[in-house]
């Protein structure tokens, strides 16, 4: 059957002149709290460098004069094109009135194979939805005995056995279509265990100039992975994740808009010795890591039964190591704790300041302390852990811990691919884990008197308001992905054999980042469905009803390091 019709146009070629200068009303949100608005103003990109942002200006004058001195440095026309808010023409005021720029989303947990699933979660839980749902789906981009068995009502529609590659090849690029038409820019996908069909994922981004980091999924434990739908061993688990690495950084040698990234799926997919060979080519070629951590609590007991009495001894102090094997001086022999979660990863040299451990539902304050120490980073998956009934995450504990988090989509357990169905979750999961915490101050009976109010305002703390939760799925989730503008670089393995890629910065508006930015407009022209009324001037409160009633219907164009990826017709 043919692929629905998409609202989307073929990607453009790169910019056919040196410079291009933006002019509109910028809003972005350059840190947590504050959500930066500029109503007029201009950004200078430098094509032949990347997309990079070379010039701001803020002020009405300064954006006088900056085009001022384009213009009669004779670069106008020639060198640098104009490009403003659609309807930016004397005709059209209103539409130019209500849009803007606004960083371009960033992605930092989506299963790209799960993607017809969206939506398909019946009464499960993880384990079991992984076994209903998922495996036979991802087993299908390669596997020769895939359950996965199409039932299309018309027979002729569909081949009851498509060839994986094609298969591939229609879901991962109606995907990556439909994530550009929601203004993510950037993504870090899980892909299937199988290298062919992970391959071809990351030359589709490639070739669709969405910024993308593509893991090839590794599951080899028989205990826990069906038999359909693993590797064999930790040889050909290692063997096929090179290859895949091999394929990537030949597409991309730069690593500036593809790059490959380690994917152990989760706490029970892989035979101790692969975590381990994982965590030494992670070190080895300078590689960032990706995986699940305490999504779901069935989940991680199950981590603690199949890896019994694994803990670092330094896990009670994780800023001071203790390598020795043996327990601190003077202190009494003792049943050792269970396994934790992180612990396990950590054992295995997998945390690291370049790993994303998605979830993160369940920590200890030990693990917390364990992750803030190894400066790993988290993707909070608020719509995920919802829909699957997986918990509610305390991101408020997490970052108050020092701890960089994003947001992910987490596609198929997200029923959206769109990045403002989890601005929006995450607004609204932080209220309830505010909720929760009140309400544990009534059943403790400390409402009242001063320990209570300090309790209430330490449970309101766990709010996340719309401008914080905007940064999370943009600067944060920059920071997440190791392309943040705040980031320096993080250093080399003492002997790794392959170079870390050079830095990309994206997140925000500030100069040295790349132009990855979406156009937003709330005009009734643009069909938006988000209703602005005469007496709503102030762009705040537009923000908000954007983020609670606006889609991709808002998105007119995007663009990804200076390259106009996608415009809405």
């Amino acid at each position: 059957m043919a692929p629905s019709p998409s609202p989307l146009s073929p990607s453009s070629p790169p910019a056919t002149r040196p410079k291009t200068l933006y002019i509109g009303r910028f809003i972005h949100t350059p840190t947590p709290t504050d959500l930066g608005i500029h109503e007029r103003g201009a950004a200078l990109v430098d094509n032949e460098a990347g997309g990079v942002i070379v010039k701001l200006a803020w002020e009405e004058q300064e954006v006088e004069d900056l085009i001022s001195g384009l213009l009669f440095g004779d670069a106008w026309g020639e060198e640098v094109e104009v490009v403003r808010l659609q309807g930016g023409n004397e005709n059209d005021k209103e539409t130019e009135e209500l849009g803007f720029w606004f960083p371009g989303f960033v992605d930092t947990h989506i299963h790209a194979p799960q993607y017809p699933n969206v939506g398909l979660f019946g009464s499960s839980t993880l384990l079991s939805w992984l076994e209903t749902y998922t495996f036979p789906l991802e087993s299908s981009f390669g596997s020769p005995n895939t359950p996965f068995r199409p039932s299309p009502t018309n027979p002729s529609d569909l081949d009851p056995q498509p060839d994986p590659l094609t298969h591939a090849s229609n879901i991962y690029s109606r995907l990556l279509h439909r994530k550009l038409s929601h203004g993510t820019t950037t993504a870090s996908y899980f892909a299937t265990i199988h290298a062919p069909a992970t391959n071809l994922l990351a030359s589709l981004a490639f070739s669709s100039g969405q910024r993308a980091l593509i893991g090839r999924v590794c599951m080899d434990d028989p205990r826990t992975c069906p038999s359909y739908y693993r590797d064999s061993s930790t040889d050909e688990t290692i063997s096929r994740s090179r290859e895949v690495i091999s394929h990537i950084r030949s597409l991309d040698p730069t690593g500036s808009l593809v790059r490959p990234i380690l994917t152990p799926r989760f706490g029970l997919s892989c035979l101790p010795s692969t975590f381990s060979a994982l965590g030494q080519l992670a070190q080895a070629e300078n590689l960032p890591i990706q995986t699940h951590i305490s999504e779901n609590l069935d989940e991680v007991r199950l981590v603690s039964e199949l890896h019994p009495n694994l803990h670092n001894d330094d896990s009670t102090n994780p800023s001071s190591p203790n390598t020795s094997g043996l327990p601190p001086p003077g202190s009494q022999p003792s049943k050792p704790p269970p396994t934790t979660y992180a612990a396990l990863y950590d054992h295995h040299s997998l945390l690291t300041p370049r790993t994303i451990l998605a979830h993160a539902i369940h920590l200890s304050p030990t693990e917390i302390q364990l992750i803030s120490a190894r400066h790993s980073k988290i993707s909070h998956c608020p719509a995920s852990n919802t829909a699957i009934g997986s918990g509610l995450c305390p991101v408020r504990k997490l970052r108050d811990a020092g701890i960089e988090v994003g947001l992910g989509t987490d596609v198929s357990g997200g029923w959206s691919v769109g990045m403002l169905e989890s601005v929006r979750m995450c607004v609204l999961v932080g209220r309830m884990v505010a909720c929760r915490e009140r309400e544990r101050l009534e059943e403790k009976g400390e409402r009242e008197g001063e320990k209570g109010v300090r309790g209430k305002e330490e449970a309101d703390r766990n709010v996340i308001p719309v401008t914080e939760a905007l940064y999370l799925a943009t600067k944060g989730g920059a920071n997440v992905v190791g392309m943040g503008t705040d980031l320096s670089p993080i250093p080399s393995s003492s002997s790794p054999t392959q170079q870390q890629p050079p830095p990309v910065k994206i997140g925000d508006f500030t100069i040295g980042a790349k132009w990855d930015v979406q156009e937003i407009s709330l005009s009734p022209k643009t069909d938006s469905r988000v209703d602005i009324w005469p007496w709503e001037t102030g762009w705040r409160d537009r923000v908000e009803k954007w983020v609670w009633n606006g889609d991709e219907r808002n998105v007119r164009r995007v663009w990804v390091g200076g390259r106009l990826v996608f415009e809405r017709k």
